[in-house]
């Protein structure tokens, strides 16, 4: 991935803008040279640099051998491009739309170095729990509002509030209904509240059920957002799935609306839990629904 850096330099031919004040101060024009300010195309840029750094922290961290050899042959595409030291990295960037595609990676690549803390052999890395619950619960929320932003952009995605839906005006003392995610289709529209939790399930007399509160939630968003009574609105719970709690894919017709309940499985290949994603839009929307399709 290679990107625009900027350069100043005493040049003997102009580029870019000439630096004025600096010019003078260092007495360049003395040599026939002035001080210029442009732009170079280089993969040796900053972002790289991040990248890479965030890599070879992870081939150091405790993680499976098949993991590190991928990882290494990462590597080779980043012979050219220097590292950086994983404690002093500046993560304050100005993004714009010719490097905005660097803006979720190197999110991700801050949650890895902030995650990973130094052991005391200093030789190797370890995964530290370094959110609580409640951060957890906003990054699922927000990577899957993100993820179908990017993926389908032939949908109205967003975090909608719901207004109620009331016989009077007056609503100022009832609580905001704020969606994690709406998505719509001309007049198809699935609401989803996602949920991070420790299990998906509630245990009442050695029986598993499904967690009431959640439900009387997504339903009633659901009825409230439908004032047509249409039937066109359709609400997911939609859990991460824990490692030592059962998967769950069900679905009801509760007063004419659809009400799911599924379990998104997080410890798989990225590629498996994308499929995950899609096949719910796929499933609730138009059959001619397709994905971004990105140039080669």
């Amino acid at each position: 991935m290679e990107a625009y850096i900027e350069e100043k330099n005493s040049l003997n031919c102009l580029r870019g803008k000439i630096d004025i004040s600096e010019s003078v101060k260092k007495q360049t024009m003395v040599e026939q040279r002035l001080v210029c300010v442009y732009d170079d195309f280089t993969t040796d840029s900053y972002f790289n640099r991040i990248i890479k750094t965030t890599v070879l922290v992870l081939i150091r961290s405790d993680i499976s051998a098949d993991r590190k050899k991928s990882l290494r042959n990462l590597l080779l595409f980043f012979k050219d491009i220097g590292e950086l030291n994983p404690f002093n990295i500046c993560w304050n960037q100005t993004y714009n739309r010719n490097n905005e595609f660097y803006h979720m990676l190197l999110s991700i690549c801050y949650l890895v170095i902030k995650g990973l803390l130094q052991t005391s052999n200093g030789s190797k890395y370890k995964l530290s729990r370094f959110f609580d619950d409640d951060q957890m619960h906003k990054l699922y929320e927000k990577f899957i509002l993100e993820y179908y932003r990017k993926e389908y952009p032939s949908l109205n995605v967003s975090a909608a509030q719901i207004p109620w839906w009331l016989d009077e005006e007056s609503d100022s003392l009832l609580p905001v209904m704020q969606s994690d995610i709406t998505i719509k289709q001309d007049d198809k529209v699935l609401i989803i509240d996602a949920k991070y939790y420790s299990h998906n399930t509630a245990t009442r007399f050695d029986k598993r059920t499904l967690i009431s509160d959640n439900l009387y939630q997504i339903f009633t968003y659901v009825k409230n957002y439908d004032t047509r009574r249409s039937g066109n609105v359709s609400g997911l719970l939609l859990y991460a799935q824990p490692d030592d709690d059962i998967a769950v894919n069900s679905s009801y017709m509760m007063s004419g609306n659809k009400i799911a309940v599924k379990t998104l499985n997080l410890d798989l290949p990225f590629k498996e839990i994308s499929e995950q994603l899609d096949e719910i839009v796929m499933n609730e929307f138009s059959s001619g629904l397709r994905k971004r399709q990105y140039s080669s």
